[in-house]
């Protein structure tokens, strides 16, 4: 019964005093606006002939990727639909013509810890490891039953053609078990079924440590650039610009237009057109038996050219009418936000 009668008056003391225990001045001030008062401090300067390597930002903000700019007046674009593969993690191989490559869609500051765990974890050690290239090599590696050979492999990460995704490719290299060691890569595998092999099963092992949050910050621009990103000129019409050969640019192209909204009416190889139809659909403002009876929306199929053009850096894909004309500058930022969506 005593020590019931104290805590109640503990409890009441602490009810009386609770304006001088909290607040601006109580013991227990609320803190959450204290980085309001902070301030910036200037950046840590290593004396001259001391190493300096080490130093750098914690939390770099990585580039804005997406740098399309309307002009004063233009409608703002619709957003895209979110597609429904950004939601799980998908692992692929694909394969054009002689290149092969593995295709995750996640970010490329997400695949470079998880790739570079998988080939610890497995005993497969890395002779160079180059973020800023996107580049793994790995050590030479003795297989059981080829006593002829020893071989490595080089890894490339960069950003893929698709929405914050990944293109993995893999190069074998091999020496005669003995030889001299060399510092040169092939341009193209030596032993495709090596590099096959290999690709096979760095993809399975992705695809099972889908699990795996990890993120390097210290990769945000892994690989280098964009391959694909919209251009928007002050004075000029907006475009796409690929920075891949044409044939791969063509086949992505086409790719996306059977996906996002698009019909293919015909295409045009030679002169590197596809003739297209877009479905649109016209938002009026029905009343309510119209909205009721689902009536509000009309579907519209309006014809457009998708034109690829060749250019010194890459490919650029325009988007014009039927009659070669150019268009409104909101439209065509959202037809080519349609065709980025859905490259691969």
């Amino acid at each position: 019964m005593k020590t019931r009668l104290i805590a109640a008056l503990t409890l009441s003391s602490l009810a009386l005093s609770g304006c001088g225990m909290f607040g601006e001045d109580g013991t227990f001030r609320n803190r959450g606006k204290d980085y309001l008062e902070a301030e910036e401090l200037p950046p840590l300067v290593v004396p001259e002939g001391l190493d300096s390597s080490g130093l750098g930002q914690l939390y770099p903000i990585p580039p804005i990727s997406q740098t399309t700019v309307l002009h004063e007046g233009d409608d703002v674009p619709r957003p895209l639909a979110l597609s429904a593969e950004s939601l799980e993690e998908v692992v692929k191989i694909q394969n054009l013509g002689d290149e092969r490559w593995i295709l995750t869609n996640r970010s490329p500051s997400e695949v470079w810890p998880r790739l570079r765990n998988l080939l610890n974890s497995n005993g497969i050690h890395t002779a160079r490891a180059d973020a800023s290239q996107g580049v793994l090599d790995t050590v030479w590696l003795e297989f059981q039953g080829d006593d002829e050979y020893h071989h490595r492999y080089r890894l490339t990460v960069q950003p893929g053609v698709q929405l914050n995704s990944t293109e993995i490719k893999v190069l074998h290299d091999r020496m005669t078990a003995g030889g001299d060691d060399h510092d040169s890569w092939p341009e193209t595998s030596l032993d495709d079924k090596r590099e096959q092999e290999m690709a096979q099963i760095l993809a399975e092992a992705l695809a099972g440590d889908l699990s795996s949050g990890t993120v390097s910050l210290l990769a945000q621009a892994i690989g280098g650039t964009e391959k694909v990103e919209i251009v928007t000129p002050e004075v000029a019409d907006p475009y796409l610009m690929m920075k891949l050969d044409m044939n791969r640019a063509w086949a992505s192209v086409g790719y996306s237009l059977q996906r996002g909204g698009f019909t293919t009416i015909d295409q045009d190889r030679s002169a590197g057109v596809f003739y297209v139809h877009y479905s649109a659909e016209e938002e009026e403002k029905p009343g309510f038996f119209r909205r009721l009876l689902g009536r509000g929306d009309k579907i519209l199929e309006v014809g457009y050219q998708v034109v690829l053009i060749r250019v010194d850096d890459g490919v650029q894909v325009r988007i014009v009418d039927a009659d070669r004309t150019g268009l409104q500058r909101a439209e065509a930022i959202r037809l080519l936000q349609g065709v980025r969506a859905n490259l691969s």
